[in-house]
């Protein structure tokens, strides 16, 4: 992701991740839990991934992202209870995590890998942000941003494997934000372009 002060998408990126490590300084916990929700191409993953990047504690975080986790293209409710289950749940209670990737071309999942309870943590992806995952999670952000710049970077990133599914995955998102009111439980909300 370029970083220069000309480009919109960098600026509001990095602007994002000053308010974010802000509210993570914030929680004074070595181990704070950061949740990224959003409509799909918002930005959650590179918001994520400086974030990681950036991290303003001094232990490394760990970042899953659900893409990871979704068992396929009907998938993002069962992903989220996955991840709450495997990931969200055991830290919370200083238990070490073990979710296992999810293989789309196998259609099954895969290896297992494991999040320390004793480092921060980020979980992004589309559904992570709802009532009972609130309550888990340090600092909460909602990633809002024009469905005309979303639909273009999610189609430029990931082209003709999305394209069949932009509107089977966007009632899927749809109804995340009708019954799990993500805006509503964000304690940040940020704008990409």
């Amino acid at each position: 992701m370029p970083s220069r002060s000309d480009d919109p998408l960098a600026r509001a990126l990095n602007a994002a991740v000053a308010r974010i490590a802000d509210a993570v300084r914030a929680v004074q916990a070595s181990n704070p839990v950061v949740l990224v929700d959003g409509r799909s191409g918002a930005g959650k993953t590179s918001l994520a991934r400086l974030l990681t990047a950036q991290w303003p504690l001094h232990t490394a975080t760990q970042l899953v992202a659900l893409d990871s986790i979704y068992p396929g293209w009907d998938g993002m409710d069962a992903g989220v209870a996955r991840a709450y289950d495997q990931i969200l749940r055991p830290h919370g209670r200083g238990f070490v995590g073990t979710w296992q990737r999810y293989d789309w071309d196998a259609g099954e999942y895969a290896e297992s890998s494991a999040v320390d309870p004793s480092r921060g943590l980020i979980v992004e992806g589309c559904g992570v942000l709802s009532p009972r995952t609130a309550r888990v999670a340090d600092v909460r952000v909602w990633v809002e941003s024009p469905e005309p710049s979303r639909k273009r970077r999610a189609l430029d990133r990931d082209g003709d494997l999305f394209r069949p599914h932009w509107d089977r995955w966007a009632l899927q998102e749809v109804r995340h934000i009708r019954r799990d009111d993500p805006i509503g439980h964000a304690t940040l909300v940020v704008s990409v372009p």
